[in-house]
C-alpha cells in the first residue's frame, strides 16, 4: 500500500510540474493581433479611468488644474500685482470646477471613443520601447473627434459655473494694461477642451507606463498576457543587439 501510495504521489507531482511547465510554455506563446489589441485597450481604459478619479479632485492635481493661457505665470503675476488676487483665485476656482464637471458629463464620450478606436498596427504599439506607444495613438487618432464632442460640454460648464462673466472682468482690466504684448483670449472654451484632454492624455500615459514596467498595474488577464509577452520580445532583441 505504501508503494502504491508512493507512486500515486509521485505521479501527481509529475503532472503538476508538467502542468507549470505547461503555462510557462504557453505565456511565451505570441498572442494574436486581435488579443494585442484588446490588451492595449484594457490598457488605455484603465488609464481613462484613473484620468477620470483625477478630475474628480482636481485640486489635489496640477496636470488637470486651470491655469492662464499663454504666459501663465506672467499674466497671473501682472493681476495680483494690481490688487486682483481674490478675482484671480475665484475664476481659477470656477474653471477648474468646470473643467471636471466638463470630463464628468463627457465621460461615456471618451470610453466610446476608445471602443470604436482601431488599432492598426497593434504589434507595432505593443512591442517597442516606447512606453507611451499605445496613449500617442489614442490621442493622435481621436483628438479632433474628442475636441467636437466636448467644446459645447465646456462651454455650459463654463456658463453654468459663472465663470464667463468672471472672465470677462479679467479681459476688461488686463487688456487695458499698457505695453500688453499678448491679450487675453476672450474665449476660453477651446483652450479648457485642450487642456482638459491634454490632462487626460497625461494620465493614461502615465498608467501605460505602469503597466508596462510593473506586473501589479496589470490588472486583466489579457494585459498580463500581452504585456509579459512584450516583455519578453525587448528583452530578445536588447540581447540580439547585444551580440
Amino acid at each position: 500500500m505504501k508503494r502504491i501510495a508512493f507512486s500515486l504521489l509521485l505521479s501527481s507531482t509529475m503532472l503538476l510540474s508538467s502542468c507549470d511547465a505547461l503555462k510557462k510554455i504557453a505565456s511565451v506563446l505570441a498572442p494574436s493581433e486581435f488579443e494585442m489589441a484588446t490588451g492595449l485597450k484594457d490598457a488605455l481604459s484603465q488609464g481613462l479611468f484613473r484620468s477620470f478619479e483625477a478630475f474628480a479632485d482636481p485640486n489635489g492635481n496640477p496636470l488637470v488644474r486651470f491655469v492662464f493661457p499663454g504666459e501663465a505665470a506672467k499674466i497671473e503675476k501682472t493681476l495680483r500685482d494690481i490688487g486682483m488676487d481674490k478675482v484671480v483665485d475665484q475664476v481659477t476656482g470656477k474653471f477648474t470646477r468646470a473643467t471636471s464637471s466638463a470630463v464628468r458629463a463627457a465621460k461615456p464620450i471618451f470610453i466610446n471613443s476608445l471602443k470604436q478606436m482601431s488599432i492598426r498596427d497593434a504589434v507595432g504599439i505593443l512591442i517597442t520601447d516606447n512606453t507611451h506607444a499605445a496613449t500617442d495613438y489614442f490621442k493622435s487618432t481621436m483628438s479632433p473627434e474628442l475636441m467636437s464632442a466636448f467644446r459645447p460640454i465646456v462651454d455650459s460648464s463654463i456658463n453654468l459655473e459663472g465663470a464667463n462673466k468672471d472672465w470677462t472682468n479679467i479681459i476688461n482690466v488686463y487688456n487695458k494694461i499698457p505695453f500688453i504684448n499678448k491679450p487675453l483670449e476672450k474665449s476660453l472654451t477651446d483652450f479648457i477642451a485642450a487642456r482638459a484632454i491634454d490632462g487626460m492624455f497625461s494620465v493614461v500615459a502615465k498608467e501605460e507606463e505602469d503597466i508596462r514596467t510593473k506586473y501589479e498595474f496589470r490588472k486583466t488577464d489579457m494585459m498580463k498576457k500581452v504585456f509579459g509577452y512584450a516583455e519578453q520580445e525587448l528583452a530578445k532583441r536588447k540581447q540580439q543587439q547585444i551580440k
